[in-house]
């Protein structure tokens, strides 16, 4: 997905993840959110974003997701941030996700628009700098840098951006799509996205692709 990790931005691919900047799985994340606090330092958010391939190139899917934020005080100033998010893609026409050099497994070269599947995953790091302020809001989207300026200040620093370099971070993503989905048989369904570390420290891997050819 590459919805991943985070730059600022996110990080390089898929795990794209924060339209400000923080990765995500996976994630560059660019979209609408909407969303509300659950209770026991959980935010859930209803999203709508791009997922970019293995190389970070180009957008190959659209993604409808519930994204949910959790947070943990570790005790001495600083917090764990747990990012899960789980909903359903649709493909956009060109190359597979997973068509990249970095990828070794098996894998496509394209994929056709309108496949749709599902997917999941989380990203997890500490957040130091800041302080955590439970009644925060986020205005129009609340992706990971956003939330993280809301809810802990613009100060805050998150071990999972992509602009910092920590072996503090890890995020794993899957998508999967049926054997025949989008009006054809695909010939690779799976693909995941899973990794450690954020900027010089990263380490990422793909597996698998959903691709058509």
């Amino acid at each position: 997905m590459r919805r991943r990790i985070i730059p600022v931005v996110l990080l390089v691919g898929v795990l794209t993840l924060a339209a400000s900047g923080l990765a995500d799985p996976g994630h560059k994340d660019k979209g609408k959110a909407q969303g509300k606090a659950q209770g026991k330092n959980k935010f859930s958010f209803a999203l709508t974003t791009t997922d970019r391939r293995c190389d970070g190139s180009e957008p190959w899917a659209t993604l409808t997701e519930k994204r949910t934020y959790q947070v943990h005080a570790n005790g001495d100033g600083t917090f764990r941030l747990r990012r899960v998010d789980k909903g359903t893609f649709t493909t956009v026409a060109g190359k597979s996700p997973g068509n990249c050099t970095a990828n070794k497994s098996k894998h496509g070269q394209l994929v056709r628009a309108g496949v749709t599947g599902r997917f999941g995953g989380y990203l997890e790091g500490t957040i130091t700098g800041g302080t955590f302020n439970k009644k925060g809001t986020c205005a129009v989207a609340c992706f990971t840098g956003d939330f993280i300026s809301a809810f802990f200040g613009v100060g805050a620093v998150f071990s999972c951006d992509g602009a910092t370099n920590s072996t503090d971070c890890k995020f794993n993503y899957n998508y999967t799509a049926p054997s025949r989905g989008g009006n054809g048989k695909l010939i690779v369904r799976h693909w995941q996205d899973r990794g450690k570390g954020s900027g010089t420290t990263l380490d990422e891997h793909f597996h698998g692709d959903i691709a058509s050819s």
